[in-house]
């Protein structure tokens, strides 16, 4: 954890409320009023949008130490534009927003610290929006690999990479934007390929620099190419 998530922990630790979240329940929905701000100690929690057809699309997958439900912080957005869905039992602690806000305002050097890291997070999901809408579906499904083995990779040997992060078919499809029939042919193709292998929802990159050259990847910096 480095050095503006420990004074943002301790911030949330200090005033927040702890709350315990189940698999499968929702934290929060896309439209309801913007109320309160979450920082995620354990579990995996993700975040979506509902497409005007009626498709899910996750932009964020996110573990502990991520912060949530910032995108209201500091301005006149008063409705929750995305869904916070728990995928693994998760404890955070929940901050109103206007506590949140007056405790920066009141520490202005970690106020600095703050609008850094949410710039940051603004830059990774600028990178990864552009990545599925120009790299079509298949760049889509390569480019959100490889934000998973930069967020939740666990190198074993030979350099292979372990996602230690369990996903199904259809929630790797909602992070490309795309069906879930597309996704396993895609996948079991890569795993024909020897690419990747796949158990009980946890993949194994085997070869990931595969998975660059196929897209051209321009190896942008680790705290960009992520997918929390």
């Amino acid at each position: 954890m480095d050095n503006m998530h420990e004074k943002i922990h301790d911030l949330f630790q200090k005033h927040g409320i702890f709350i315990k979240v189940n698999k499968g329940n929702k934290i929060f929905l896309e439209g309801e009023r913007a109320k309160e701000i979450y920082y995620i100690k354990t579990g995996v929690v993700s975040i979506s949008q509902e497409t005007e057809s009626g498709k899910e699309l996750t932009i964020r997958i996110c573990g502990p130490d991520s912060i949530i439900g910032e995108g209201s912080l500091f301005c006149n957005l008063s409705y929750n534009s995305m869904t916070a869905k728990v995928l693994e039992s998760s404890t955070l602690y929940v901050l109103s927003r206007q506590s949140l806000e007056l405790l920066l305002v009141e520490q202005p050097t970690l106020m600095v610290e703050y609008m850094k890291w949410l710039q940051a997070e603004n830059l990774k999901h600028q990178s990864r929006l552009r990545d599925l809408v120009l790299n079509g579906k298949k760049g889509a499904l390569f480019s959100t690999l490889i934000r998973l083995s930069n967020t939740y990779g666990k190198l074993l040997e030979n350099n292979t990479i372990f996602i230690d992060c369990p996903l199904t078919n259809t929630e790797i499809a909602n992070l490309c934007g795309t069906s879930r029939e597309m996704i396993n042919r895609m996948l079991n193709d890569l795993k024909k390929h020897h690419i990747l292998s796949f158990d009980k929802g946890y993949i194994t990159i085997h070869d990931l620099q595969f998975l660059k050259d196929e897209i051209a990847c321009e190896n942008c910096p680790l705290q960009i190419c992520r997918i929390d």
